[in-house]
């Protein structure tokens, strides 16, 4: 009868997973369409590119800068129904968008529609780690995987059904928010329970591990901080610059070099699914090693490759440095495993938001010295993953974790 219980727990736990990798799936599609449709806003709105600059802004603002606000909110007060919310937001700044008129409406719509992404990725990371059952880096590489799925589709389905037509059918993407409001009611009711037990109980939902030493967790986490820096600064030159780069360097059409911009996506998604599990496997500080490290030598050639090389290399490039943010996001929730939403906001809004960043300066340097010299700079950035040899190893861990009791 206890080992039935135990599988039937098992079950639910994985349940809950995918539900929460589907609704990752459809926030991030509804978030990348957001994105692919600013060259239509700006020339239906005549805006400017100092307004565009602005928007910009504001969803950095909303959709990344806010996220570890809300992690830590719902860390210290936990809110079983915050998701379908969240997802509620998102709708509302998908129509807002969709029939804005002015300016000012569309910065108010798209601030709107980033908290909808703010309030999900932390809070459903949290749960990710809670219903894993130990196994977190599985669990995170399926959550995660449902995002990069979303992000490289979001572009395709704008090209096909809202640029050729017009901008009101943005809002037919409102759809999925509303499908996931209701898609998300299981997790509810599921967390909703948890907190029930833990009430009752008098005990905590994550349980937490023996508290490290502060000094050791400052200079870890910047370490992992400083490393998704770098992980995110080279994947953006990659996904931002490589159309252009193809299509100058190779004189492909934009339609060619946008699939091979999809076979980059896929392997990076592809790498993001298996670096969980392997870390899991094989530990995390070795998995975040190889995946950074191991793509500086592919990295440094493909300036100089061929096209059907320079093809192959940004598959494997993908893939290899992509598995590296499931064992960067475990090993960070590990050190603080009370405050796992605060983690998840920081990371995933500390990734995107310098991805946005990094975006703008790789554009400022194109323009100053050329998309040949960009790609040669940046790659000797996955080097800068050299620094994951000071990560501690789980025995230096377990070692400060006693010395500490």
């Amino acid at each position: 009868m206890q080992a039935k219980t135990r599988q039937n727990s098992q079950k639910t736990a994985f349940s809950i997973i995918a539900i929460l990798g589907i609704a990752h799936f459809l926030n991030d599609t509804m978030q990348s369409i957001i994105n692919a449709v600013y060259p239509l806003l700006k020339d239906n709105l005549a805006l400017t590119f100092s307004q565009i600059g602005v928007i910009v802004f504001t969803y950095q603002i909303s959709a990344s800068i806010m996220q570890p606000l809300f992690g830590y909110i719902l860390d210290r007060k936990p809110a079983p129904y915050i998701l379908p919310i969240g997802m509620i937001f998102t709708m509302s700044g998908l129509c807002g968008i969709a029939f804005a008129e002015d300016f000012e409406t569309l910065v108010f719509s798209i601030f709107f529609s980033g908290v909808g992404s703010s309030i999900l990725h932390p809070e459903a990371s949290k749960l990710t780690s809670i219903a894993s059952g130990g196994r977190r880096g599985l669990a995170q590489s399926v959550f995660q995987v449902g995002g990069s799925i979303g992000h490289s589709l979001g572009p395709m389905l704008a090209a096909f059904f809202i640029t050729p037509y017009w901008q009101g059918n943005i809002a037919f993407f409102a759809v999925l928010a509303l499908f996931a409001v209701f898609w998300l009611f299981p997790v509810c009711r599921w967390h909703a329970q948890k907190i029930k037990i833990s009430k009752s109980t008098n005990t905590e939902i994550a349980a937490p591990n023996k508290p490290l030493p502060k000094k050791t967790v400052v200079f870890v986490m910047t370490i992992l901080m400083f490393l998704v820096f770098s992980k995110n600064f080279y994947t953006a030159s990659l996904s931002n610059s490589s159309t252009f780069y193809l299509i100058e360097k190779f004189g492909m059409s934009i339609g060619g070099s946008q699939l091979m911009l999809f076979a980059f996506l896929f392997a990076s998604a592809l790498g993001t699914l298996l670096g969980g599990p392997f870390g899991d496997k094989y530990g995390r500080r070795l998995v975040i090693w190889v995946s950074i490290v191991g793509a500086a030598p592919f990295a440094l050639f493909m300036p100089y490759a061929s096209f059907y090389q320079t093809l192959v290399l940004s598959m494997v490039i993908g893939f290899i440095i992509s598995s590296a943010f499931p064992a960067i996001l475990v090993y960070a929730q590990e050190l603080l495993p009370m405050k796992l939403g605060l983690v998840s906001g920081l990371f995933f809004g500390f990734a995107f938001g310098f991805g946005g960043i990094s975006s703008a300066i790789l554009g400022k340097l194109t323009d100053m010295y050329g998309i040949d010299f960009v790609y040669q700079i940046c790659s000797f950035i996955p080097l800068a993953g050299m620094v994951a040899y000071f990560l501690p190893r789980v025995r230096e861990l377990k070692k400060l974790e006693e010395n500490s009791k």
